[in-house]
């Protein structure tokens, strides 16, 4: 899988396919995608950056959408506990899943140059990671990998090392 949110790509079907796979999700578990926590989605599609909950707030906020922190903080954790978005941790934000309803191992790539942020899939189990939990008799169930670098944009920018 490449890192989806660095490479280019047309936007407003990046962000027509995110919110067409969330509502299928939705259909085929019986869940509500409700105005407050489609419009949470649509922001996060719509940016290649983590955005942070209080930024969500400001933007629900401006569309009368509603103004107390609950508000943003509810629609986030549907969104990442339905698999729809991940949080992350590094940043204290939030981006879009890029394989909503599939199961996986996100990577959250993050460039500290200019901000974006994708997201890629590995499988912790088949790699240095697996092989050490193994060791340790430990199951791996669910990891949380990020990593600070360059995109290929702005390591473009800099010219070859």
């Amino acid at each position: 899988m490449s890192a989806q949110g660095f490479e280019h790509h047309d936007h407003a079907a990046c962000i027509a396919d995110g919110l067409a796979s969330a509502e299928r999700v939705c259909a085929e578990r019986g869940l509500q995608l409700p105005r407050v926590r489609r419009r949470v989605l649509e922001y996060l599609l719509g940016e290649h950056r983590a955005l942070g909950a209080y930024e969500i707030l400001d933007r629900l906020s401006a569309e009368g959408l509603g103004k107390q922190p609950p508000v943003a903080y509810r629609a986030l954790e549907f969104l990442v506990t339905n698999g729809f978005a991940h949080r992350v941790e590094k940043l204290n934000a939030f981006i879009a899943c890029g394989l909503p309803g599939k199961t996986h191992h996100p990577i959250i790539l993050i460039c500290s140059d200019c901000g974006a942020v994708a997201e890629t899939a590995t499988n912790p189990a088949a790699g240095a990671l697996g092989r050490a939990a193994k060791a340790s008799g430990f199951a791996i169930d669910r990891t949380v990998i990020e990593a600070e670098g360059t995109c290929p944009r702005c390591a473009g920018a800099a010219g070859p090392a």
